[in-house]
C-alpha cells in the first residue's frame, strides 16, 4: 500500500542534480513487506561537503549502477502505492524526474511526514527527521543514509497512522486536497486564507524572516502556483524546504503591486528574489555659496546629511540636466564642476558666460540666475493617480511630486484631492527607484483618464510667467 522512500542527492534540486543512492520500504501500515536499496552513479561529481555528511564518496558510487538500470525496477515498486517521505516533495521531484527521463511517468499520490507529523503530533522544536526521532525516542541508524533514514521514516509513519484517530492521513489521500502539494512546514490554512485579489506575498522563514517578495493579480492563485506545478526547479524546491509562513499585503490595483513589490526587495533584500536587486546609487544636484559668494551647482551621490535641489538614478541624466540649465540660465561651467581643466572657461568662449569664473560678474547677478535654475527644476509636473479602491467606499491614490514617485495609499472615496502637500501627511512615502519611475510614468502616460495634475508652485509659476513676459 505504501512506499517509504529516502534518496541521497548531489544536491538541492532535480533539474541539474544526480541521485547517489535510493531506499524504497514496502509498508502496509503494520510492518516492511519488502524493501529495494541500492547505491547509483549519478555521473556528476558529489560536492565534497555532501560527502562528508553522507558518508558517499565518489569512489563508492563509480561501480554502482547507473539509474537507467534500475529506472524500471524503481518504477514499478512506486506505481500504485502512496508515495511516502519526510519533505516528501524534495525526494518525488528527483525520482519523477529522473524516471520520466528514461520514459517512466509517475504519478503517485503522496505523504510528507513533516505535514504529518506537525498537525498529528504538534508541538516540538523541531520537525527535521533526526531531531523528531530523538524527540519520539525512535532510534536512526545510518543517518544520512537513505537505508538509514527510510526505516526510520518507517517508524515515524507507522506512529502517525496510530495517532490519527480523526483519519486525517485517509481525507489528505483525496484529490482536492492540497496537502500532498503544499511546503511540508506551511500549515494548510495559511493557504486557505489567502485572498483572491491583488497584492503582494511574503514567504518567511524559520526564523520569520522574508526570504521572498513576490506580487499577483490574485495572490490565492499566484502562491499556489508556487508549489502545486511539478516544475524541479532550484526555486521551487527552495522554497518548499525553507518556506515556513506565507503573509500577505492587499492591494487595490496591480500597479500598486507591482510598487510594492519592488518597494519591499528593496527594504528587505530576500535571498530567494533575483530581479530588482542590483544596487542603485542615487545622485542629486547639490547648490552651495563658495568663499567668494558664487552660489556653486555640483553632482554628487546622495548624502544622508545634506539636502540636493533635485535628484536622479543616473549620472547621465544628471550631467544633461547639468548642461541644460547652463545653458538656459547662462551658467558658468567651472562653477558648475562640468568643466575641470585650467584652460579658458568654454562658457566665455561660447558667449553664455559672463565671467562669474573670473570674478568679471558680481556674485548677486549670477546668484539670481542659479537660484531661477534650482527654482525651475519645480517646474517638473506634480499629479495624482486616482483609481478604484480595495472596496467601494475608498479610492487608491498615487502621488508624484516634481516628477518624482513620492508614495501611495488609500483615502475615502469623497477625500478631498487638490492639495499635495496634505496628501503627503496621509498617503505613505515610499524610496524611489528608477523602475518604479517607469512604471508610474507609463501608466500615467497610458490613462490620462485617471491622473489629476496639480498647478506648479507659486515659484516656479512665476518664473515662467517672467519668462514669457
Amino acid at each position: 500500500m505504501y512506499a517509504v522512500v529516502d534518496i541521497e542527492t548531489t544536491g538541492g534540486y532535480a533539474a541539474a542534480n544526480g541521485i547517489t543512492e535510493i531506499s524504497i520500504q514496502l509498508f502496509d501500515g503494520e510492518s516492511i513487506t519488502g524493501k529495494y536499496e541500492t547505491l547509483v552513479n549519478p555521473h556528476q561529481s558529489i560536492p565534497r561537503y555532501i560527502q562528508a555528511m553522507t558518508g558517499i564518496t565518489d569512489a563508492m558510487v563509480a561501480d554502482a549502477p547507473s539509474f537507467e538500470d534500475i529506472a524500471a525496477n524503481v518504477y514499478n515498486l512506486l506505481q500504485d502505492r502512496v508515495f511516502v517521505a519526510h519533505n516528501v516533495n524534495f525526494d518525488y521531484s528527483f525520482i519523477k524526474a529522473h524516471l520520466a527521463a528514461h520514459g517512466y511517468q509517475l504519478n503517485s499520490k503522496k505523504l510528507c511526514t513533516v505535514r504529518l507529523s506537525r498537525k498529528l503530533i504538534p508541538g516540538y522544536p523541531s520537525y527535521s527527521l533526526g531531531n523528531l526521532c530523538h524527540s519520539l525516542g525512535i532510534p536512526v541508524y545510518d543517518r544520512h543514509r537513505a537505508g538509514g533514514d527510510a526505516v526510520a521514516t518507517v517508524a515515524l509513519f507507522k506512529l502517525l497512522l496510530e495517532k490519527d484517530q480523526q483519519r486525517f492521513i485517509a481525507g489528505s489521500l483525496q484529490r482536492n486536497s492540497k496537502e500532498q502539494a503544499l511546503p511540508p512546514h506551511v500549515p494548510k490554512e495559511q493557504f486557505e486564507q489567502l485572498p483572491y485579489m491583488p497584492g503582494v506575498y511574503y514567504f518567511h522563514n524559520e526564523k520569520d524572516r522574508i526570504v521572498y517578495v513576490g506580487k499577483a493579480k490574485n495572490i490565492k492563485f499566484r502562491v499556489n502556483s508556487h508549489f502545486s506545478n511539478n516544475s524541479d526547479s532550484r526555486q521551487k524546491q527552495n522554497f518548499m524546504r525553507h518556506v515556513h509562513r506565507i503573509s500577505y499585503q492587499v492591494c487595490a490595483t496591480e500597479l500598486m503591486a507591482q510598487i510594492l513589490e519592488s518597494a519591499e526587495i528593496r527594504h528587505y533584500w530576500p535571498i530567494f528574489n533575483h530581479s530588482q536587486k542590483r544596487w542603485e546609487d542615487t545622485y542629486g544636484i547639490f547648490s552651495f555659496e563658495d568663499q567668494r559668494g558664487y552660489l556653486r551647482l555640483a553632482i554628487e551621490k546622495n548624502k544622508k546629511h545634506l539636502r540636493p535641489v533635485y535628484t536622479f538614478h543616473y549620472l547621465s541624466t544628471g550631467h544633461s540636466l547639468l548642461r541644460q540649465l547652463i545653458r538656459d540660465f547662462e551658467l558658468c561651467p567651472k562653477l558648475c564642476f562640468l568643466q575641470k581643466d585650467p584652460g579658458e572657461c568654454q562658457g566665455i568662449t561660447d558667449s553664455y558666460c559672463h565671467g562669474a569664473c573670473e570674478s568679471e560678474e558680481k556674485s548677486a547677478s549670477y546668484n539670481e540666475r542659479v537660484q531661477q535654475a534650482i527654482q525651475s527644476l519645480e517646474a517638473a509636473p506634480s499629479y495624482l493617480i486616482r483609481d478604484e479602491g480595495r472596496d467601494p467606499s475608498e479610492m487608491s491614490c498615487i502621488l508624484v511630486s516634481h516628477g518624482r514617485f513620492y508614495g501611495m495609499g488609500y483615502l475615502p472615496a469623497d477625500h478631498p484631492v487638490d492639495e499635495p502637500e496634505l496628501l503627503k501627511t496621509v498617503l505613505t512615502p515610499y524610496k524611489e527607484s528608477m523602475f518604479i519611475r517607469n512604471l508610474v510614468q507609463g501608466y500615467a502616460a497610458r490613462y490620462p483618464e485617471k491622473v489629476i495634475s496639480f498647478p506648479l508652485s507659486v515659484s516656479a509659476a512665476d518664473r515662467l510667467i517672467n519668462e514669457k513676459l
